[in-house]
Parts: structure tokens; sequence; C-alpha cells
């Protein structure tokens, strides 16, 4: 099903996701605008995409995604939203605050801005970080959205994508200004891949400094399946595409789920993983 008339955000949308899921929305027939929110917008990149932009209106909004009169501009009039942009922390750099305004707070307000401009579709880019580790260190295999297993969060970056998760999946099924119901949706990619990636390229970088030694925290035998960075674009597109579909987005009421949206909606890329935590606390 195309998204044919559409009016979709992109947030962060000149990010390493971002700018390919605006490329493939390019490709959609007769949608109507695509609004490319980012704080810091390239004029290079903008130029390509008009190149290549066909009838489908390209706008952009530069600015912070916690002012909350940019996010009402961005969508006045708007049917979809895609949330990749987020402030992303492995090692400690960023302070707790600063990730909780960015990836939590900010999310809250992009929502609270749907459900009063009437936006009906929302899609949010999580991350496989909100799963794990576990506990006791047993491993994922194979999971998918139905899989039982008991996350234990230990970064601030985690932490702040699993509550901003919560936050988009409990917003489904909110009622919008005009009357309608907003549906939700939360991918979790993988470590992503793909050419420009600067996550790659500085662990290249890191192990030619270090003699051509790659170093790892988890345990050798830990597995786990990047996923390529058209392919997750294309998730999104296909959520997208997938929310509107009546039936999928249908929304129960009671318990403001859908059978598109579950309360904890992911995707696992087909994984193996397995957490490196002992389970020092185990019975």
């Amino acid at each position: 099903m195309a998204l044919s008339g559409e009016v979709c955000v992109v947030t962060g949308a000149c990010g390493f996701l971002g700018e390919k899921l605006v490329r493939l929305l390019l490709e959609e027939e007769n949608l109507s605008e695509i609004r490319l929110l980012d704080r810091n917008i390239r004029s290079e990149l903008i130029q390509t995409l008009e190149d290549g932009r066909g009838e489908t209106k390209v706008s952009v909004i530069e600015g912070d995604i916690r002012d909350r009169e940019l996010l009402r501009r961005a969508c006045k009039g708007a049917t979809l939203v895609f949330h990749t942009a987020s402030l992303i922390d492995y090692n400690g750099a960023v302070e707790y605050s600063e990730l909780h305004a960015v990836n939590v707070k900010a999310t809250r307000l992009l929502l609270e801005t749907c459900i009063q401009q009437s936006v009906s579709s929302f899609i949010y880019t999580s991350s496989i970080e909100v799963a794990g580790p576990n506990r006791c260190g047993e491993p994922i295999i194979n999971g998918h959205e139905d899989t039982p297993y008991y996350s234990y969060p230990i970064s601030n970056y985690s932490k702040t994508k699993l509550e901003a998760e919560q936050i988009c999946l409990q917003a489904n099924g909110e009622l919008l200004r005009d009357g309608g119901h907003l549906a939700t949706c939360a991918l979790r990619p993988m470590f992503i891949y793909g050419p420009g990636c600067r996550f790659t390229l500085n662990k290249l970088r890191d192990a030619i400094r270090s003699g051509n030694v790659q170093h790892r925290l988890s345990q050798q035998s830990a597995k786990v399946n990047p996923v390529y960075v058209g392919n997750a674009a294309l998730a999104h597109l296909q959520a997208g595409r997938a929310l509107r579909d009546p039936e999928k987005r249908a929304v129960d009421l009671a318990s403001k789920t859908s059978p598109f949206c579950p309360s904890f909606c992911c995707i696992f890329w087909r994984s193996s993983w397995r957490s490196c935590r002992p389970c020092s606390d185990a019975s």
C-alpha cells in the first residue's frame, strides 16, 4: 500500500538512517510532501534531493527537536511522522540530563504535538539496546515480537531509548483533535551499517591505531546480525505503509493496542544475540 497523498515528517532527516529513508520516500508514487527536520541541514543533501524529487514537495525545517513551536510547524497538516532523531552515546560521554532531554522529553513533546495536530501515524526508531542485556546472560536466538525476555538496560543511552519507546507505544490509540486515533509503532534495529557509517569508520580507525586489533567487550561466542541501512530504512517505509491499512491500525480502545502495534512491537532482524553480563544474582 503506497503512501499516496501523505505528508511525511522525518526527524533526523540528515542523519545516517534519516537520509536513506528520505531517499526511499522520494521514490514513492504520489507522495504529497516530505518535511525534513534536523538540527543541521546540509545544503549539498538538499540539492541532491531536489534533483530527484519529482512531483513530491520537499520542505526543510532546521532547528532543535526540543523546540515546541518548531514541532508545531513541522507537524501542522502532516499525516505520518518518522522519528529517527536521537542522541546516541555508547561510552558515557554525554550527560544523562542531555540524553534524557533529547531522547525522552523531545519524543514526548513530539507525540503531544502529533495529537494536537491530528497526525494519524507515528513510527519510532528504537534500538535493540532496550532489549538487553538480561540479568542472567541468556541468549536470544531468532527472537521476535512475542519472545519473552527480561531486559536490564545498563547504559544511560539504553535507558532513555527504553523510556522513549514505552512513551511511544503507550500513546497508541490516543484520541486526536480531529476525532481520529493515533497509531504508533516502534522498530528496534540492530547495529546499522552502510556507506558513510561513522561508527564503522571509527571502529576501523581504532583498530588500525591498536595494531590492527579490534577490541570487543562481549564474549567471543556472542553473535549479532547487523542490518544494512537500506534495509532499516525500508522497514520504516513498510511500517508506514502498513499503518494505512485499517485492519492493521485498528485500535482496541480498551487496551489501546492494535494488531500491528503490540505492547512490545519490535524487530530483531533474525539475530542471534548473547549477553555478556554474568548472572551474579541468579538463584
